[in-house]
């Protein structure tokens, strides 16, 4: 289970008793939670004004900034397509795993000074994760332009013989070459018309060489074979072998040409193999940046509603809450009986909401009476 819930109440006596009486309460007598406590410094609190645009601000900041988390995990996870095992063992927080991470927080004083006021730690976070989701945008465009002419040349040289490029199967040797009234064609079979072809080509139109075909390479259904003809009978040979089920492709034999493409498919490949280390190395940095940030927002979050719901001078207690799975409707209404006192209008939304009226959408927003943002790290698994 790698859902986290982030909720805060205000300090006790001491904060130390708070998070005693939330321990009591979920693990003492049930095992409904494992529980940490998740350390916040003490932040510049400003005005009641500036709190209040920040909450609205901080919600929108914490969306975008899960949304570049995702992007990045998920491109990880394309740009690893055959090993896709190794995604997890990639996308991790300062060298360790995200739970790990998560419960073991510490705020990053050096990214973001605590001497900053929360609007500007909000802007240094927004600036550096809108930089990586731009660089995100150019890397994986530059990328997959590049996988996918690499697709469409391979493509090109895979697939049936009706279609796919016929370069790595025909040598010089096959064709009758700069001859003024001669041309060697290529025609594929049906293997289960083989015998109908051997007995027919020479007929099927004027001014075919007499045993002229050979059998270049079969696939799966059909078989390449070659035929030479009078170039002034190729109209006549192409509609007759069509009307009995022979395919002739259009191919001219040119050297130039086939070396050409030979070429560019070793160009993309070597470009490709090139450019995926430092592409897999940026995209582990940066999601590590991208998560290690959205973790402070979340952070950020709950010191400025903690503020405004319980007052100033500060004084709440922040705990990270790893439900148990079979637990969880339990130990929401464990924490609603704890924390009931401290907003009434809180229960009549928890009642209402109980009842369940199908169409009635009394909340958009999950509300209760602690402070609460879920954490989830399972975004990232990819199965």
């Amino acid at each position: 289970m790698t859902e986290f819930w982030l909720i805060s109440a205000p300090g006790e006596k001491t904060c130390q008793q708070t998070w005693d009486k939330m321990m009591t309460a979920t693990t003492r007598t049930n095992n409904l939670s494992t529980n940490n406590k998740f350390n916040i410094p003490d932040l510049k609190v400003g005005t009641l004004d500036v709190l209040v645009g920040l909450s609205d601000e901080l919600a929108k900041l914490d969306s975008f900034v899960e949304s570049v988390v995702k992007k990045v995990a998920q491109y990880m996870a394309d740009v690893l397509e055959d090993s896709r095992d190794k995604v997890q063992e990639n996308l991790l927080a300062n060298g360790v795993d995200l739970v790990t991470y998560v419960t073991r927080f510490q705020w990053d004083m050096a990214k973001y000074p605590i001497k900053q006021s929360l609007k500007n730690i909000s802007e240094i976070v927004s600036k550096q994760v809108s930089q990586i989701d731009n660089d995100l945008k150019a890397r994986a465009s530059a990328y997959n332009n590049l996988k996918g002419n690499l697709q469409n040349l391979e493509r090109k040289n895979a697939g049936s013989l009706l279609t796919r490029s016929l370069a790595d199967i025909v040598k010089k040797d096959d064709f009758v070459l700069d001859s003024e009234y001669l041309v060697t064609m290529l025609v594929v079979v049906p293997k289960v018309n083989y015998t109908d072809w051997q007995r027919m080509y020479e007929t099927l139109s004027e001014m075919v060489v007499p045993r002229s075909t050979n059998l270049l390479f079969e696939d799966h259904d059909s078989g390449l074979f070659t035929v030479t003809l009078f170039r002034k009978a190729i109209d006549d040979f192409k509609h007759k072998a069509r009307e009995n089920k022979f395919t002739v492709r259009d191919f001219q034999y040119n050297e130039e040409e086939m070396k050409a493409d030979k070429e560019e498919m070793t160009r993309l490949s070597t470009d490709k193999k090139k450019q995926f280390g430092p592409l897999v190395r940026w995209l582990k940095v940066n999601f590590s940046e991208a998560f290690i940030a959205w973790i402070h927002i979340k952070a950020l979050r709950v010191f400025v509603e903690s503020v405004l719901r319980y007052g100033l001078p500060v004084n709440f207690q922040a705990m990270l809450l790893q439900p148990n799975k079979k637990n969880m409707k339990k130990l929401r209404e464990v924490l609603y009986d704890l924390y009931k006192h401290l907003d009434s209008s809180a229960a009549a939304i928890i009642d209402q909401s109980a009842m369940d009226i199908p169409g009635l959408n009394l909340s958009q927003q999950e509300y209760y009476p602690y402070v609460y943002y879920k954490i989830d790290c399972s975004l990232l698994d990819f199965k």
